[in-house]
Parts: structure tokens; sequence; C-alpha cells
């Protein structure tokens, strides 16, 4: 009887040490950023990838899942806390002007075939929390069908040379751009 209680004692203090060594499953929306530099000056964003997950055709319509979000038509493109937007120095972000900080990124798909993108001077909210009172300002993005489905959320910033580049985002059968121009 002695001997079954010290087993039990054993596997009860080593159950700690094993579960520390168990592989650990991977975020379902895991962290990404993009960079580049334009015109000298470093912009890049943070975010978290959600995945479509069989989703596909279901997300960017007036009763699509995203819909479900408190703050719809605007979404926080991203998963989980808000995307980060930093600029090192004054760009030109579609028609907006940006100085140099860090901000958050979101999107009024309002029309899912015609896409806003919204600088927020607010962050490190959750990606739900939107305060409109806190956008520097919006800007239209140029929409496009991607060549297949993206099937996790993408970010790239390219930089096209000569002071000027592209931030585009792209998720499941949207993908959209706005110019960057930095003087």
């Amino acid at each position: 009887m002695n001997r079954g209680i010290l087993l039990a004692a054993a596997l009860i203090a080593a159950t700690p040490l094993l579960a520390q060594n168990a592989p650990k499953k991977p975020p379902a929306s895991p962290p990404a950023d993009a960079s580049a530099t334009i015109g000298g000056k470093t912009v890049s964003v943070h975010y978290n990838s959600p995945a479509v997950k069989g989703r596909e055709g279901q997300l960017f319509s007036k009763d699509g899942k995203i819909s479900h979000d408190p703050h719809y038509p605007v979404w926080r493109a991203g998963a989980n806390p808000a995307t980060l937007f930093k600029t090192e120095g004054e760009i030109t972000v579609g028609d907006l002007k940006v100085p140099a900080g860090t901000y958050t990124l979101f999107v009024d798909i309002s029309d899912p075939d015609n896409w806003t993108l919204i600088v927020n001077k607010q962050t490190g909210q959750w990606g739900l929390a939107y305060d409109g009172t806190q956008d520097l300002g919006k800007t239209k993005m140029t929409m496009s069908k991607p060549p297949a489905m993206v099937e996790n959320l993408v970010y790239t910033i390219t930089d096209s040379g000569g002071g000027k580049g592209t931030l585009t985002l792209a998720w499941e059968d949207h993908s959209a751009s706005v110019p960057i121009s930095a003087p």
C-alpha cells in the first residue's frame, strides 16, 4: 500500500515537469511583421494573422463573420491586439499625412469591395477597442482579387524607389493597397 501511495505521489510531482516538455500548440493567429524603408524612412506593421479556416466567402459581407464584431463596419485588420503601424519619419499614406510615430490600423469594410484604411492615434488597445475620436484620418484603398485565396492575413510593405512604396493587406479573396510616399 505504501508503494502505491509513493508511486501516485511521484506521478503527481512529475506532472508539471512533463507538461513543461510537451510541445506547445502554435497560436491560432500568430504574430507577424512587415517593414520596408521608403525614402529613407522605415515603415512597419506588427499584427496577428488570423486564418480563413474554411470560411471563404463568409467573412466580408454584411452578414459575414466579421460583421459580428462590435465596431462593424470598422474591422481591426488583424487579430488579438490592435495592429500597429509605425513610421520613423513623416510620410503620406494614400492622401493622408502621417507624422513620425506609432498608430493603430483599422479598415472600414462597409462596402466589401471598397475599403477605407483608418489610421488611429490610440495604441496599446485590444483589437476590438476602436475609438473613432482618436482617428488621425482615413484614406481609400485600391481593391483587387488575389490570384489565389489567401489563408492567413498578410501585410506587405514594398519600396518602389524614389520615395514611393505600397502598403497591402490581403486575406481571403480580398487584397487592398494604398500608396506610401516620403517627402
